[in-house]
């Protein structure tokens, strides 16, 4: 992609985003149901028995449309966090370059992701909340208590003001900064390797979409305890976890031990693939029709 232009990969980012979220979203909304599910008392068995059992359940219960509940959220927020995300990543190459044009090492492109992923998270925090509360608010017997992201937001400003629309955000630092240097920081390296000779490290489709798929694998590899802490604090009623991710770290190891940590798994590694192979394709088509439009 082009290096530290900000405003052709803020462009770029916007359009991978949405296209990360149109593949990405039903496998997400399972991804949030196994992490936030209380675990169920002796003798019962759990709400889902694992990633198929809810799709199917799901499916069955809400239809199949509520694999994309909590869409919209992201949706609106996407298009500014994957923008800034892909800017962040500009800015972070061009403080480290000592010359235009040089390349950067592994390290170097970790340290720009993981820049980005601190831009990121002013944005993806009030979005990943409300996402994830909407993705959950069906499961079981409960009420629907939001009629949808609008309501929701509105509520939760009521309950706790600006604070409660951000719950979560040390959380969401803790996942995003690491995650998000893996993502770069693999992508470019796998670009290179794929590239071979081409000095323009221009990539076939099918190349660029198994680089962008083998770095959102490697993005969620590094991040999924994180993101299982964050999803319950951030979907918790208020004044649970009073003292915040320590608060939620010590329930799930007391209740369920490490695994507990590792919810969700398997959703998220089969979104991994297809939601950012499909993101960096967006995001290089984007530059390229940006760069025949500017010659």
């Amino acid at each position: 992609m082009s290096n530290t232009n900000f405003i052709e990969n803020f462009i770029a980012g916007g359009v991978g985003g949405m296209c990360t979220v149109a593949v990405g979203h039903p496998f997400d909304t399972v991804k949030v149901r196994l992490q936030t599910m209380s675990k169920p008392p002796p003798g019962e068995k759990p709400l889902f028995t694992g990633a198929l059992d809810c799709f199917q359940q799901t499916i069955k219960r809400e239809g199949f449309f509520a694999l994309y509940k909590g869409m919209a959220a992201p949706i609106v927020g996407v298009t500014p966090l994957f923008a800034i995300f892909f800017g962040g990543c500009a800015v972070g190459r061009w403080l480290q370059q000592k010359e235009p044009g040089q390349e950067l090492t592994f390290i170097q492109n970790f340290n720009a992701g993981a820049l980005a992923g601190v831009f990121t998270t002013i944005v993806m925090v009030p979005g990943e909340r409300i996402k994830c509360i909407l993705q959950v608010q069906s499961m079981g017997n409960s009420a629907v208590k939001y009629n949808g992201p609008l309501d929701l937001a509105k509520k939760l400003y009521k309950e706790g003001g600006i604070r409660s629309i951000y719950r979560g955000t040390a959380a969401t630092l803790i996942r995003d900064i690491p995650a998000s240097g893996a993502y770069l920081s693999v992508y470019e390296f796998l670009k290179k390797k794929f590239s071979g000779e081409n000095k323009e490290r221009t990539l076939s489709p099918v190349a660029t979409l198994a680089a962008g798929g083998f770095a959102g694998i490697a993005n969620w590899s590094v991040c999924i305890p994180a993101d299982v802490v964050k999803s319950r604090l951030q979907t918790a009623p208020e004044g649970k976890y009073p003292d915040g991710m320590r608060g939620v770290a010590r329930e799930i190891l007391q209740h369920e031990g490490p695994a507990g940590f590792f919810r969700g798994f398997v959703p998220v590694m089969l979104r991994a693939f297809p939601a950012n192979a499909a993101c960096f394709f967006g995001v290089e088509l984007t530059l390229s029709l940006i760069r025949q439009f500017r010659s």
